[in-house]
């Protein structure tokens, strides 16, 4: 099976990840004009609904929880601008309307989720997000922590990453495939790719120790990588600068890393 899910030049849905593909992680990507609408149904997942660029309002309603009205959400034009986007978690059973105030382009990411924990629909401003500088030299990229493992949710953590051009990213390769904690989680996880400028590429490799998965792929604008498991490094080439979306779950929501022994020696540089 591919990893890599090719996106569509045109439509609504700019890429998705098949059902059944992951056991956890579920991910699609829209694009909206002025005035579409784009309903959206949690059924027995949570949901976090990432505004990638443009402005919207949501509304809807969640089982128990009532009401919700975020109108005229939105400030950045491009996930590459300094800034960190709006979103929204909603739980189980949640009912939505996305409303596009402008072209727009959003993610919907999705995991297990349980009303037991009396989670309810919150808005996710930008201001409340950590933002991060990660490695350095030319392994330097810049992170923002959407829905990290600190703020509450079922199964959900959610990471935008910047990349600049010529740097790698996501490495030295690492994975999280194993239940071992403190020493590593089990956790699935998407890529979701954006290039600058868009008719640019970026690598990302696949792996694991045992070469069971070993697939080196060219990721172009809006393409979905898929990670069932093993180590997932990613290479942007020069004069182009990466973005990605990461979402990931597993049955533990823990995010705890092990390096690959055969290049853990880089992160003495």
């Amino acid at each position: 099976m591919s990893l890599l899910v090719k996106s569509n030049a045109r439509g609504r849905t700019m890429v998705e990840l098949g059902k059944g593909e992951l056991e956890y992680v579920g991910f699609a990507a829209y694009r909206l004009s002025l005035g579409e609408t784009l309903p959206v149904s949690a059924g027995d997942k949570e949901l976090c609904l990432v505004l990638l660029s443009g402005r919207v309002s949501i509304k809807g309603e969640a089982p128990e929880q009532g009401a919700f009205d975020w109108d005229n959400i939105g400030d950045r034009q491009s996930v590459f601008e300094d800034k960190s986007p709006f979103a929204a978690y909603l739980p189980p059973g949640s009912q939505a309307q996305v409303v596009a105030l402008s072209d727009v382009q959003i993610a919907v990411c999705a995991a297990p989720g349980s009303t037991s924990n009396g989670l309810g629909p919150r808005l996710i401003k930008p201001d409340t997000m950590k933002r991060s500088v990660r490695g350095k030299g030319a392994n330097t990229r810049y992170v923002c922590d959407i829905l990290p493992d600190t703020e509450p949710a079922q199964s959900l953590l959610v990471v935008e990453v910047r990349t600049p051009s010529g740097h790698s990213s996501s490495y030295p390769p690492h994975k999280h495939d194993t239940d071992d904690l403190p020493h590593q989680s089990f956790l699935e996880e998407t890529y979701y790719h954006q290039i600058n400028p868009p008719q640019g590429f970026v690598f990302q490799r696949v792996y694991t120790d045992d070469r069971s998965i070993d697939q080196a792929m060219a990721v172009e604008n809006s393409d979905l990588v898929v990670v069932p498991k093993g180590y997932h490094p990613v290479s942007v080439p020069y004069g182009y600068e990466s973005y990605y979306l990461n979402v990931m779950a597993g049955p533990k929501r823990v995010w705890q890393f092990h390096n690959d022994p055969q290049h853990s020696w880089l992160l003495d540089l």
